[in-house]
């Protein structure tokens, strides 16, 4: 049967391929993805029935050799040079159905917002165009549609395209970003993620679907330090909400927490676990907080959710850098700018600026397959800052504090020496020329 003939609502009898190795999959208390390819296999009336059947058979016979059999390619739509993920058999004369198996990877709305109408009707145009394989949501957050053959990547993206959602990104571009649900549904949210999210993947859209760039640069937006989309160790810019004044404290509250848990279990889950032993709870069951200290990691608000709560100057700190391993290994996000008002308008555009600069110094600077924070590795920190017109900050940190032994009470003051140093180490320069 060839994509985009009618169908009859009756299935040709197919030949289930044997699939020991998947079946094992199955065992243990866990769901398992081969069920669910089971029951598309299985489903009476379904057109991409056979190809999944053949998809399962590949799959198994992987398994068998220790060996995948997919390869690249080139597989687009008009107008746009990113965006799918081309898959070709090699073993297509022993499962034809699955010769070719191209995903579509689709921009997800900010925060992940859905009805349930919009997502009948993409369930609809996968089943019609492709195998019925939707995973929400892929590893750089894209609604991953998976396996269209390449007759059928142009139908099936129009479709998609008239409900209003757009091709991510893929390849050496500017992938696809992602939002927590943030100010929409969570108390915690320091900044509005959303509109953050849209303005900076609009201003930069050219860049995910005509890929440009050295390799993959990601933004990711997370309302508060709890960081629920891995922004800092996943994200080349990672925008993370914040608060620069006192933590709010509601003190009944916390006599409440501490009556209802006990003293000695409010200890050992709060004021015990927090990194800088800013907590400490008086005899009267109220709380202190040297917030001098605190480095907002969340942890006490999240078990005292009623009696603590994020500031009032709230806003959000830039990160650049983090990734997974490559080249390096594992990096986490540098601290670039450790806070950024976003309120007005024209903070939001600030933002938009400050990020366009930092896709075209990596556009600029970094070497082929390499991330931006393997590039700042190789040139060093003090080259990036004069190259975006940073200020150097001591609150500027590469990764967080590990020894126990770093007195910190006097940070303040001897920051200020450092500054007033630089400052006049400028002065003498120029007096010098």
């Amino acid at each position: 049967m060839k994509d985009g003939e009618p169908h009859d609502g009756k299935t040709e009898e197919i030949e289930i391929h044997p699939t020991p190795m998947l079946d094992q999959l199955e065992d243990g208390p866990w769901p398992s993805f081969v069920t669910g390819l089971k029951r598309l296999r299985d489903s009476k009336g379904e057109r991409y029935a056979p190809m999944v059947n053949d998809l399962m058979g590949q799959l198994n016979h992987s398994y068998e050799n220790r060996k995948g059999y997919w390869k690249g390619g080139v597989v687009s739509v008009y107008g746009y040079g990113g965006g799918i993920i081309p898959r070709y058999s090699e073993v297509a004369d022993k499962f034809p159905e699955s010769k070719e198996f191209h995903t579509l990877r689709i921009m997800p709305p900010p925060g992940f917002h859905y009805t349930t109408d919009l997502l009948r009707k993409m369930c609809d145009i996968w089943e019609e165009h492709g195998s019925g394989l939707i995973a929400f949501h892929g590893q750089s957050g894209d609604i991953m549609f998976q396996g269209c053959s390449t007759e059928a990547t142009q139908p099936a993206f129009d479709a998609l395209n008239e409900i209003g959602f757009d091709l991510g990104g893929a390849g050496p571009a500017l992938r696809t970003a992602m939002s927590c649900v943030g100010a929409a549904r969570c108390e915690h949210s320091c900044f509005d993620e959303a509109k953050a999210h849209r303005g900076i993947i609009n201003s930069l859209l050219d860049e995910m679907h005509r890929p440009s760039l050295p390799y993959k640069f990601k933004f990711k937006f997370s309302g508060c330090g709890n960081d629920c989309v891995n922004a800092i160790h996943r994200a080349d810019f990672a925008v993370i909400g914040t608060w620069r004044d006192d933590i709010k404290v509601d003190q009944e509250a916390v006599k409440e927490h501490v009556a209802k848990v006990g003293r000695k279990y409010t200890i050992d889950t709060v004021i015990s676990m927090c990194p800088t032993r800013a907590l400490s709870l008086n005899d009267d069951n109220t709380l202190d907080i040297d917030n001098k200290s605190c480095v907002r990691c969340m942890h006490c608000i999240n078990v005292m959710t009623k009696a603590l709560s994020p500031g009032d100057d709230k806003g959000v700190s830039i990160m650049i850098g983090g990734k997974r391993s490559l080249k390096v290994g594992d990096m986490m996000g540098i601290m670039i700018k450790p806070f950024m008002k976003l309120e007005t308008e024209e903070d939001f555009e600030a933002l938009e600026e400050f990020a366009e600069e930092c896709v075209e110094f990596f556009a600029d600077n970094a070497l082929e397959h390499e991330r931006v924070g393997e590039t700042i590795d190789r040139i060093g920190l003090p080259a990036f800052l004069e190259a975006l017109d940073l200020d150097v900050d001591p609150n500027m940190v590469n990764h967080p504090r590990t020894s126990s032994y770093v007195r910190t009470d006097d940070f303040d003051e001897e920051a200020a020496k450092w500054f007033e140093r630089k400052a006049t180490e400028a002065g003498m320069t120029v007096a010098g020329e």
